[in-house]
């Protein structure tokens, strides 16, 4: 009889790790390693087509999706760089998120 070791959610669920990468757009810095920001919230999300779950931006209230980042091994962890949704009011920031004509 065939024998399953391990735990199957291992192969299901990833575990995400939420960044804030806020200060890099205020102090127009370039970006730092993946595990050097602010965690906002680790999540354990479904495996499958995590890419255009990410995109929807829908994974921390009040931040908006920014960029992600694969594990580097498997079983690691995803990275996902969120901005706060607040910058896009400040001044210095308005025009690049307004729409024109």
């Amino acid at each position: 009889m065939a024998e399953i070791h391990g735990n199957l959610w291992e192969f299901n669920l990833a575990k995400v790790v939420v960044v804030d990468v806020t200060d890099d757009y205020r102090l127009m810095q370039p970006p730092m390693p993946s595990d050097f920001y602010p965690v906002v919230s680790e999540l354990w999300l479904p495996a499958y087509d995590l890419v255009n779950l990410f995109a929807k931006g829908d994974l921390v209230t009040g931040y908006l999706y920014d960029w992600h980042e694969r594990p580097v091994d498997q079983g690691g962890n995803w990275y996902v760089g969120v901005v706060q949704a607040d910058l896009t009011r400040e001044p210095a920031f308005e025009a690049l998120f307004t729409a024109e004509g």
